[in-house]
């Protein structure tokens, strides 16, 4: 069975995801509300100037237009309005489920994993440390989100073979690809796609950030080993177990290949977007091509690339779409012209405040924004349209900004009772959400801890390159 299959029947037997609040409609009822705003809030604009191609406010340049209120049949308008214009982003993101679909179905990723979980010859810190890496890499590249669900039980097979509990399994997996994940410098689906959004270029300011990742993963790492330590010291023991021969198990020349291919592809990738400037376009068409490569290897024909590719898509598609829903409030503000009184209005009342201060607020102010809104992808959609030219006005360069939104998503990932993916993860592992949370909370403290350091070096540094 591929792992995608894996995480849609996880998802459908876990009682979170039964339970789970659709974005759409608290995204909806925020749009009903932005076009209600339309007829309430005073309308007005700011005069704009284009420096090497970006527009940016001019700053107390705001005044009064008049109203355009939205009628209710242009709310449906603006919701096709904002799906057409996140087309790019909203096709990587299909794109990136189709790819994942074809790696997984080569079964490369879970053969490596697997072979490494029944090895009892490698000491419980470099099983972390290996773990962590692995992990970390897959969260930080985008190559696995939402189906981190399917390798939960990887991890918890480990724990079990190491003498473990659940959670240990659990976080071998989960948290260190969250580690990742919540950093994501390489992620299309919300680095990528939030830097678009801001008009900077795609995957820019990548030392500050992938900095800020290795912190995130070596908190992970250090924990997990101080918690092995101490659960040793408490009596649990290593079970020694006896080699398995099953031959599905094993990883193949073939799978190593595979393996090695994404991983050069992924350089090679990172060389264009700092050489050549690439961005979303090449890199959708990127993921097409290693598609076909890594189906050809794994010796599916034609068809079944085709379908395969096609399948992981459609996976994707609630979160793709959900942009082009977040979208339609920005078209909305905009139709009504008073996003900018918004905007305004927010840099009067954050005026006297230091950019540093404003910075560190607007991060607190997505975190908890990440609540209630489960999809990074939808967030981003739904703030960056507001915090950029806010983060204009108060003095933040468009980088600073971003990863205000960036960071504030992702301290709230691991620890998110309205997250479908944790809480499916936690169903797997059979662990409660308040154990999770008391075990975790060190992890995501210091994880505060990082971004708020992050982001007033940001700030300092006039981190940009914009």
């Amino acid at each position: 069975m591929s792992q995608v299959n894996v995480e849609k029947n996880t998802l459908r037997q876990s009682p979170a995801a039964k339970t789970e609040q659709s974005p759409y409609l608290l995204l909806f009822i925020i749009l009903v509300l932005a076009a209600v705003a339309t007829w309430i809030i005073p309308a007005g604009k700011f005069d704009h100037e284009t420096r090497n191609g970006i527009t940016f406010a001019i700053k107390g340049s705001l005044h009064e237009v008049a109203r355009s209120g939205v009628y209710p049949g242009e709310i449906f308008m603006a919701i096709v309005q904002g799906v057409i214009k996140a087309a790019p982003i909203i096709f990587l993101i299909l794109f990136t489920g189709g790819l994942l679909a074809v790696i997984e179905s080569t079964g490369a990723i879970a053969t490596a994993l697997n072979s490494l979980s029944r090895s009892t010859k490698i000491s419980d810190t470099r099983i972390i440390i290996i773990f962590g890496v692995i992990f970390a890499i897959l969260g930080t590249t985008g190559v696995v989100q939402n189906s981190v669900v399917a390798f939960v039980p990887i991890g918890l097979l480990v724990a079990r073979s190491l003498g473990l509990s659940p959670m240990i399994g659990m976080a071998l997996v989960y948290l260190t690809c969250a580690a990742g994940f919540n950093v994501a410098v390489l992620g299309p689906a919300t680095t990528g796609l939030t830097q678009h959004l801001a008009q900077l270029p795609l995957f820019s300011g990548m030392l500050l950030r992938g900095i800020t990742c290795l912190l995130f993963v070596i908190t992970v790492m250090t924990y997990l080993i101080i918690s092995v330590k101490r659960a040793r010291n408490n009596g649990e023991v290593r079970i020694e177990q006896t080699a398995q021969n099953d031959e599905s198990l094993t990883i193949t020349g073939r799978h190593k290949l595979i393996l090695i291919t994404c991983a050069a592809t992924l350089i090679v990738f990172m060389i264009g977007t700092v050489q050549l400037h690439w961005a979303t376009n090449e890199m959708s068409a990127m993921f097409i091509i290693l598609s076909i490569m890594v189906g050809m290897m794994g010796r599916m024909s034609g068809s079944a690339i085709a379908n395969t590719f096609l399948t992981g898509c459609s996976q994707l598609v609630k979160g793709g779409f959900i942009v082009g829903m977040a979208g339609a409030i920005s078209v909305v503000l905009q139709q009504g012209n008073i996003l900018d009184p918004i905007v305004g209005f927010l840099s009067d009342l954050m005026a006297p405040v230091h950019p540093a201060i404003a910075a560190v607020g607007m991060f607190i102010s997505a975190a908890l924004m990440h609540f209630g809104i489960s999809s990074g992808s939808g967030e981003s959609a739904l703030l960056i349209p507001i915090f950029s030219p806010l983060g204009d006005n108060l003095g933040l360069t468009r980088q600073v900004t971003v990863q205000t939104v960036l960071l504030g998503e992702g301290i709230v990932n691991s620890i998110s009772p309205t997250s479908g993916v944790l809480m499916a993860a936690l169903a797997t592992a059979n662990i409660s959400f308040g154990k999770w949370i008391k075990f975790v909370a060190p992890v995501v403290a210091i994880w505060f801890a990082i971004c708020v350091v992050t982001l007033l070096i940001g700030v300092a540094i006039n981190w940009g390159p914009f």
